[in-house]
């Protein structure tokens, strides 16, 4: 029997470490559920799921309504309702409208028009109703707890019902959403590393309040999503218990921990995959000169930024998504229009045939399950519902001709693709500080860089393999698209 070659090795490594990460990632997961009791129901239209101790019983126990963000889920705020369930809570979890397996809209989202607060409103009664009638739970214990949009939900739902028990706003986005004087107890939670803004809002909503109904807490070394996560929210979200019991709950890093490993795991697990491709004779020139390549690409991504700012993305029901979406088919579309200028004509690769197509299908059904498998059991909900289903390929769409024209231009040169999308990214991060862009597209630009990472690390991988030029882009769509079609909320 012939030995392992060096490169071999390499892969069997590889493999054998994606399999451990894959396998302690669920086992966290799987940690992270032990010992609690999940109830899903749909009540008037609105996702909820309930999670409570195993074995609660004895007197009635304190309720806790867990709303999320903009782009959130209830998978999202499951960590906080881990934490509550343990200290003797009974969480509910919704899916607000237009969000995770709602397949209501939410009309006006992301302008926080008059429609969606009603809307918003509406889930909320039912959640606290649903709640207020499960066994166990006393109805006159009812605490909120919110993050982002979902905090200042919470926020005037209390200020209109004076009967709840308390609040914790996390991210506030808007103090004036804290009527002056009103006496109901409120938990203000702001990251260290948020935007000025959300500390404005904390001191605008602690403003002429009465004594000992305000508590200001600032988790340190956090933004706005890994807010959620912070050991000093969770803190607070407890300390906000009425008479809590059991002893103290697990890190709250477990459930995004084991989501994090069965990314890394799945990712890492693509290279001896992409391996199975037959080896191909590289083609490709490596594109223009540094100068000429980003004569060509900045102005593509501003020439995108801007037109789609001037054209109706709004039509398409996916906010944010719609505009990200055409700022992406806009900019590919410029992008392959340069490289008609820039590049000669590329001669096909040869080899592959029959193998290649179907190693092709199997690496793009491997990235739908890398990308939405992990996201959907350790942190939010990814699962198509509703329209996101013709928005899906839509999206993909979008992302792959961005891709297309990246790979187009660069010829295949890994440091100046993955600049491409570098560029892109700051691009839109520029636009929504000029009010081109949503101006939630800022909170989120660490994470569509991250994904952008993930599919140049791919493309390098492909591309060593010598795989067919368009095999990277279209794998690379996948991972872009599939987030932002599953999590943007639905209009």
């Amino acid at each position: 029997m012939p030995t392992p070659g060096p490169a071999s090795r390499r892969l069997l490594a590889c493999g054998l470490v994606a399999l451990l990460a894959v396998v302690l990632g669920a086992l966290l997961l799987a940690r992270a559920d032990a010992g609690l009791s999940i109830r899903r129901a749909t009540v008037a239209g609105v996702p909820l799921t309930e999670v409570r101790a195993d074995g609660v019983s004895g007197d009635r126990r304190p309720g806790v309504v867990i709303a999320h963000g903009f782009a959130g889920s209830a998978r999202l705020m499951r960590p906080l309702a881990d934490s509550v369930a343990r200290r003797g809570g009974i969480a509910v979890l919704l899916d607000f409208a237009g969000h995770g397996a709602s397949h209501a809209r939410l009309p006006g989202a992301g302008r926080d028009e008059e429609r969606s607060r009603a809307l918003l409103r509406h889930d909320l009664d039912v959640a606290v109703a649903w709640l207020r009638g499960r066994p166990g739970v006393d109805p006159d214990r009812i605490v909120l707890v919110g993050h982002s949009m979902g905090a200042g939900a919470v926020t005037r739902y209390a200020v209109a019902h004076p009967e709840i028990d308390r609040t914790v706003a996390i991210s506030l986005p808007d103090g004036g959403d804290v009527l002056a004087g009103w006496p109901g107890r409120l938990t203000l939670v702001v990251g260290g590393l948020e935007f000025a803004g959300f500390r404005q809002a904390v001191d605008e909503a602690s403003r002429d309040a009465a004594p000992g109904t305000r508590t200001r807490v600032v988790a340190p070394g956090v933004e706005h999503v890994s807010v959620l996560f912070a050991p000093r929210t969770h803190a607070a979200v407890l300390d906000a218990l009425p008479d809590p019991a059991g002893g103290p709950p697990p890190s709250p890093l477990t459930r995004p921990a084991g989501a994090g490993l069965l990314l890394a795991g799945f990712a890492l697990g693509f290279v001896p995959l992409a391996a199975l491709l037959p080896r191909r004779a590289r083609a490709g020139t490596g594109g223009p000169r540094t100068g000429r390549w980003l004569a060509a690409t900045v102005p593509a991504a501003g020439v995108g930024a801007v037109l789609a700012a001037l054209l109706p993305t709004a039509r398409l029901p996916l906010a944010v998504g719609g505009y990200v979406a055409v700022f992406l088919l806009l900019t590919g579309v410029l992008l392959a229009a340069a490289a008609r200028f820039t590049q000669p004509r590329r001669s096909p690769a040869t080899g592959g045939g029959v193998r290649s197509a179907v190693v092709a299908v199997v690496l793009l059904g491997y990235a739908v399950l890398a990308v939405a498998l992990p996201l959907h059991l350790g942190l939010t909900s990814t699962v198509p519902v509703g329209a996101r289903w013709w928005l899906l390929p839509l999206v993909t769409f979008c992302c792959l001709t961005f891709l297309l024209g990246a790979e187009r231009l660069t010829d295949g040169h890994g440091v100046r693709y993955a600049a491409t999308g570098g560029i892109a990214v700051l691009v839109l991060a520029v636009a929504a500080v000029a009010g081109l862009a949503p101006g939630f597209v800022l909170l989120v630009v660490p994470l569509f860089a991250a994904l952008v990472a993930w599919q140049a690390a791919w493309a390098v991988v492909l591309r060593r393999r010598a795989a067919p030029w368009w095999l990277a882009p279209s794998v690379g769509a996948v991972v872009l698209a599939w987030p932002i079609a599953t999590t943007l909320p639905l209009t």
